[in-house]
Parts: C-alpha cells; structure tokens; sequence
C-alpha cells in the first residue's frame, strides 16, 4: 500500500511539474511582445491569402479598358491598374503566390541546410567540399545569382522558388554546421558512440534534434528575405511572369505609371513590407524565446 502510495504521489509531482512548465511557457510566450506581434501579422495576412480569395467580387485576371487606372473608389477600393483590373483583387490573390513562394523556399533550404549542415559537421571530407561550394554561392550577391538562374532556367514560378532555395540554402547550411559542431563534441555525444551507435543514429536522434531551435529561426528569415528577392526579381521581369499576380509584379506594372496611379506602387508595396516586418519580428521573437543565452544576456 505504501509503494502504491508513493508512485501515486510522485506521479501527481510530476503531473504539477509539467502544469507549470506549461503555464510558464505560456507566459513566457505571451509576454514576448516581438513575437506575438510579428505572429498575429503573419496570421493576418494568411488568412488574406486564403481566405480573402473567397470574398473578392472581381476576377483578378479580368480585364476592362474603359476602367484603366482609375484611382482608389467605393467601387474599387484600391483602385485599378492599366488594364482596368481590380487592384484589390490582384493584390489579395498574390499575397497567395508571394507568401507561398516565400514559405516553399523556406521550406525547401530548411530542409536541404539541415542534411548539408549536419552531414558537413560530422564528415571533415563532406565538410571541406560542401562548405566551400557554399562560400562560393555566397560570395556571389544574392539577387545576381538569383537573376543568372532564372535566365537560365524560364520564368516560371516553380523556377523561382529553385532558384531562391539554391540562393539561401547555403545560409542554413552554414548555420546547422556551426551549431552540430558545437553538439558533436559533447560528452553524451562520445559516450554514445562509444556504446557502438551508428552514425544515422548520432546525427539524426542526437545532433539533430538540439539544431532546431536555430533551425526554425533561420527559416523565418529566409521566408522574409525570399519574399524581398522574389518582388525584386519580378519587379526586374525575371519573377512570376504575367498574367499570374504577385507583389512584385504589381510593383513591375506600376514603375511606368507612378506619378499617375501612385496606388500602383504603395498599396503591394504595404503589403511587402508588411510581410516582411511580421517575419524579422517573430523570428527575433523565437530567438528570445528558444535561446536561453540570448534571454540571460538581456537579463
């Protein structure tokens, strides 16, 4: 009765722990001003892409010359570009290509970082090999190289976002190497492998799990900087080809008319930044929040 008792006992000890673990992170969490405003951000403007399609009572791609360039009315509230197309309606349905853009290359270098980075970090052949293809993709500026392979591969937008993912999946991979480094050389690390475990259970149950705190945080800004590339390759004419709508290419359609349709280029260009404030304030938001170091130095 007595053990019954006690495993009881500890169980509720444990169960009380966990509660305020919780109720700590919850607070914690809430209480991070950066994230919860870049969060609720991202939010909004997701549910603009998603849902806002829904609503819109014009076809984006239709077009009606007699309404060319109209300014922002009860009619059209953001007014209409140069082929008489709601502006509102364009805008809202390429928030859904530039934010899906911008998560698939995130997406896309997240994943290809983490192998690259863990493998690099464990294998010194890997390593010298890997890395310095990665100096050299680095060493050429992001937009350029990004505008050398979409000449070469087409625009389309499935070209866009490989090109984007070769652009910043250096990045991340540089970022996972440095911090699986710092994991491999851990005492628990050498205990294991002197237990006999395989090197797919070292990098994979062990190193990288403790990569994905820099991991998600790496990957909230490389989705801002994808969404800031991709509106400057289509506002150049290598992004998104017409007549599909992006930001960028709303932008691209408005540099001719800007001192006579302003709202051409100011409302995409709210929405860019927008995206792109929301995305730098959750990520310094997960940076707090998931790297102890970080909160005790500004402690």
């Amino acid at each position: 009765m007595k053990a019954i008792e006690s495993n009881k006992e500890l169980s509720n000890i444990k169960y009380e722990l966990k509660k305020e673990q919780r109720q700590l992170f919850r607070k914690r969490l809430f209480s991070n001003k950066l994230m919860v405003t870049g969060g609720v951000t991202i939010i909004f403007l997701t549910l603009v892409a998603f849902i806002g399609p829904l609503l819109m009572p014009y076809n984006p791609y239709e077009m009606v010359v007699q309404n060319r360039l109209q300014a922002p009315s009860m009619q059209h509230p953001l007014g209409t570009d140069e082929f008489g197309r709601d502006l509102l309606s364009r805008i809202v349905f390429g928030a859904k290509v530039t934010l899906g853009v911008g998560f698939s290359v995130a997406a896309i270098t997240s994943f290809m970082g983490l192998i690259i980075g863990l493998y690099a970090s464990y294998y010194k052949i890997l390593d010298h090999i890997l890395m310095r293809v990665c100096d050299g993709l680095m060493s050429i500026p992001g937009i350029l190289l990004a505008i050398a392979l979409m000449s070469s591969l087409g625009p389309k937008t499935l070209n866009v976002v490989i090109a984007l993912s070769i652009v910043f999946t250096p990045y991340v991979a540089r970022v996972i190497r440095s911090k699986a480094i710092v994991i491999r050389e851990q005492t628990y690390v050498e205990a294991i492998k002197v237990q006999g475990a395989s090197t797919f259970r070292v990098i994979w149950l062990h190193i990288m799990p403790n990569t994905i705190s820099p991991l998600v945080v790496a990957a909230t800004f490389i989705f801002a900087d994808a969404i800031i590339t991709e509106a400057a390759l289509s506002f150049l004419g290598a992004g998104i080809p017409a007549p599909d709508p992006s930001w960028g290419n709303i932008l691209y359609d408005g540099k001719l008319v800007i001192f006579s349709a302003w709202w051409m280029t100011v409302f995409p260009g709210i929405m860019i930044i927008l995206s792109v404030l929301g995305l730098n304030l959750l990520g310094d938001g997960l940076r707090d929040l998931l790297d102890p170091h970080t909160n005790y130095a500004k402690k």
